[in-house]
């Protein structure tokens, strides 16, 4: 028996059931975009963590960080003996975040902290309960932000009652015939059948959705978003937990709209691997809540403070986001010209390096969105040392997020896996 094997078997005697994995795949080590498992098989990893190895795979420099902060002291609880490395990552958003306005930043541990924090601060900002989100949004695996996620199954089903006053409009979705306008006239439309504006707290958005599959929202959309926000007194919150920390070739997704959210949550690749999230946004809104109602016993652990404040320095001393935007080419570029040998792929995608291809069949002269092909590719690709991930609210999207950091050669040596598999299963 192989020690993949054994481990599985271990694992499936020892795990909920509701712990799904990917791959049956047990890593041993990891350098920048590679993953060694523990039979000795190397991969190149094109799913990062999902989204949290935008530098890579211990980065040396964050590595060295955190190393020294271990020496230090590993957690006090900010609550009650604080220190430096919060206060420094802090100041550092603050001044990094978009908008000219002062910003405020508070540290939790995971995204869906981050995502449940920024609707408190919301609704004690407003004094209005009701938040408004996107089908194909996703938001976190808590109670509050399941009803904000816009995706039934798997994450959803089985585990209703959600929280009441969340409300969903479609994502404008050019290639699903979703346009500005329609997603438009539909948030109107709720606050027609729903729910009166005047009760909204908050818009929460993915500028590009994640698991929702890499749809990148027009920069006209969040324009008019951020208009309606401000005709009706509602905050406009950017959940940028993946698409933030440089994956889109900006810091913060949203600059490349130009429109400014009142808050802004952040999580995975901020750390470079270590556990530390953030809402950070105007300060007379984050000071919304009065002292007590923020916090936890791990929230800006001071490992993850470190290992963020080094993240920071690799960005600017390693030029990632210039590197992201000519990642984000290389693989556009590659993927479609790949489409055209291969119908199948009816969509490539992406800002910067967050980019995503699409598989479609086509059932009586309609494009129909293919989760079969989609799922075999992802299982040919890790056979021939490729880990690939897939999303999409119909399964059919394949997203790349390959650290940033990953040489070129390692790049292309995946971009060929995915092309030979996607030959060996079309044509073959």
């Amino acid at each position: 028996m192989t020690k993949n094997a054994d481990l599985l078997a271990r694992r499936n005697l020892a795990v909920a059931r509701g712990v799904a994995n990917m791959h049956n795949i047990y890593a041993e080590r990891a350098e920048n975009a590679e993953v060694w498992d523990v039979d000795g098989r190397r991969y190149i990893d094109f799913a990062g963590g999902i989204g949290v190895l935008n530098t890579g795979h211990r980065h040396p420099k964050v590595m060295a960080a955190v190393q020294r902060q271990m020496e230090q002291y590993t957690h006090t609880c900010f609550q009650v003996l604080p220190y430096e490395p919060y206060v420094a990552l802090a100041e550092r958003l603050n001044s990094l975040a978009p908008g000219d306005a002062p910003n405020k930043t508070l540290f939790l541990t995971t995204g869906a902290e981050a995502v449940e924090n920024a609707v408190k601060i919301a609704r004690a900002h407003t004094g209005r309960p009701a938040v408004i989100a996107f089908n194909g949004g996703y938001h976190g695996r808590t109670m509050m932000t399941l009803g904000l996620t816009g995706k039934v199954v798997p994450y959803k089903a089985g585990f209703g009652p959600f929280p009441g006053e969340i409300y969903h409009a479609p994502f404008p979705i050019e290639v699903h015939g979703i346009s500005v306008d329609q997603s438009m006239a539909a948030v109107n439309n709720l606050f027609k059948a729903d729910v009166e504006p005047a009760r909204v707290a908050a818009i929460i958005i993915e500028p590009v959705q994640g698991e929702g599959g890499f749809y990148v929202a027009p920069p006209e959309f969040l324009k008019r978003l951020r208009a309606l926000c401000d005709d009706h007194g509602i905050l406009l919150i950017a959940d940028e937990v993946q698409a933030g920390a440089g994956r889109t070739g900006r810091l913060f997704a949203m600059e490349h709209s130009g429109v400014v959210p009142d808050l802004t949550t952040l999580a995975k690749s901020i750390a470079g691997g270590f556990p530390i999230s953030a809402v950070v946004g105007r300060a007379d809104i984050m000071d919304s809540v009065g002292p007590g109602g923020l916090g936890g016993t791990y929230a800006g652990s001071p490992l993850g403070c470190a290992a963020a404040l080094a993240v920071l320095d690799v960005f600017e001393e390693e030029g990632i986001l210039e590197r992201s935007l000519a990642l984000g080419e290389r693989l556009i570029s590659r993927l479609r010209s790949m489409a055209q040998s291969y119908a199948c792929i009816g969509d490539v995608r992406g800002l910067g390096s967050m980019v995503a291809m699409e598989l479609f069949k086509t059932v009586d002269g309609k494009p129909v969105a293919d989760a079969d092909l989609t799922r075999q590719l992802v299982v040919k690709a890790a056979e021939r040392g490729l880990i690939l991930l897939s999303c999409g609210m119909y399964g059919n999207v394949i997203r790349i997020l390959v650290p940033i950091t990953g040489s070129n050669e390692v790049v292309d040596e995946g971009l060929d896996i995915i092309e030979g598999c996607l030959e060996s299963l079309v044509q073959g």
